[in-house]
């Protein structure tokens, strides 16, 4: 099994030198407006809107959907902090829901018991860029009456019965930092069929400028969270490049797995049925003892994984949200048993085969 080649950069270098000979330019040029009208197409949407960061795009997405002080939304513990900043920002209440450990899906009697009278949106986060049950999402959200707003920041490329990650809510929230399979260096964008809601997002990331029909310009004290041109040009060239970027990542994931078919006290978590993952991460369970210490133990011999290099742990045990009742056990088991791999685009079959080597022996070894 062989890679195929790191897609053509020249593309980002030609599109990064037209915004750079442009600059200074006040304005910002016409690239941001570009970009988005190039996300609407790809992903089959009427509206996109860039942003600084995927913070920025759940922060501004959440404003548009009218959530504010008082409000409760469903998250799942089974994600980052980033996915709950904008909320508190906002004055609203992260809600934690728990995992579902066989399907990493969010687990929807616990949410349903966790629904209350000021319950606005639920936040789907696709972590790892896998996706849940869209209509079993979409069946939740419509019975209790709940905007949908899509954490997608690990999802460019994946599908699930059809549906694109980022298109199947209200609004879906992307990250294009480093290491996300669509990067600009740091990033983000919102996609919605909603013109009210982007126009919203617009005017948030702008200081209320351009506002929406019928407002005043700086009506509103919101934020700056433009997202710079040449970060713009950066990901208009990437997104041009996103099919490439998409397959090159899946066979990463894919070089990997088979490497460790035979690793001791290891399973790769396969994909849904109908689910057309874009291989963001590698995903092993590992059924070791003590597994959270041998992912950290990984990480200490050059293996970069989520809970041993960045030591992910469930959202509601953040010393911030240890007051919010019962913990999610299925989002803690989940982390504590799952080996997820980092790559970037970079990573070639040296670079796997060493990392294969190195899970291999050292699971052979573990004891403790």
């Amino acid at each position: 099994m062989t890679l195929p080649p790191i897609p053509d950069k020249q593309l980002l270098a030609d599109q990064l030198a037209v915004v750079l000979g442009q600059m200074p330019d006040p304005s910002g040029g016409p690239v941001a407006g570009q970009l988005e009208r190039d996300l609407a197409e790809v992903f089959g949407v009427p509206h996109a809107v860039a942003v600084a960061s995927g913070t920025a795009a759940l922060h501004a997405a959440l404003s548009a959907c009218g959530i504010g002080a008082g409000d409760e939304v469903l998250v799942p513990a089974l994600t980052v902090v980033m996915t709950v900043a904008p909320l508190n920002v906002l004055g609203a209440t992260p809600v934690f829901v728990d995992s579902d450990p066989a399907t990493l899906d969010l687990d929807y009697d616990d949410a349903a018991r966790k629904v209350t009278s000021r319950t606005r949106a639920i936040i789907p986060v696709h972590l790892w860029g896998r996706m849940g049950d869209p209509a079993a999402l979409a069946a939740f959200a419509s019975e209790h009456g709940l905007a949908i707003i899509e954490d997608a920041a690990q999802a460019a490329g994946t599908t699930r019965d059809g549906q694109r990650a980022g298109t199947i809510g209200t609004v879906g929230c992307f990250s294009m930092k480093d290491g996300k399979v669509l990067w600009s260096g740091e990033g983000g964008c919102l996609l919605t069929s909603r013109r009210d809601i982007a126009e919203h997002a617009a005017a948030f990331r702008s200081h209320w400028q351009p506002a929406p029909p019928g407002e005043a310009p700086m009506s509103r004290l919101t934020t700056n969270s433009r997202l710079a041109p040449p970060l713009a040009a950066i990901a208009l060239a990437n997104l041009r490049r996103l099919p490439s970027l998409v397959e090159l990542r899946r066979a990463q994931t894919r070089y990997l797995l088979h490497a460790l078919e035979q690793a001791s006290g290891l399973v790769a978590l396969a994909p849904a049925t109908r689910e057309k993952w874009n291989g963001f991460a590698p995903l092993l369970h590992i059924d070791l003892p003590n597994p959270r210490a041998f992912a950290e133990h990984l990480a200490q011999r050059g293996v970069p994984n989520s809970t041993g290099s960045f030591r992910l742990v469930p959202c509601d045990a953040r010393p911030m949200f240890t007051d919010r009742g019962q913990p999610c056990h299925g989002a803690a088991q989940i982390l504590d048993h799952t080996l997820a791999i980092i790559l970037t685009e970079r990573d070639t079959e040296t670079t796997l085969d060493r990392y294969a080597a190195t899970i291999a022996k050292e699971a052979a070894a573990w004891t403790t």
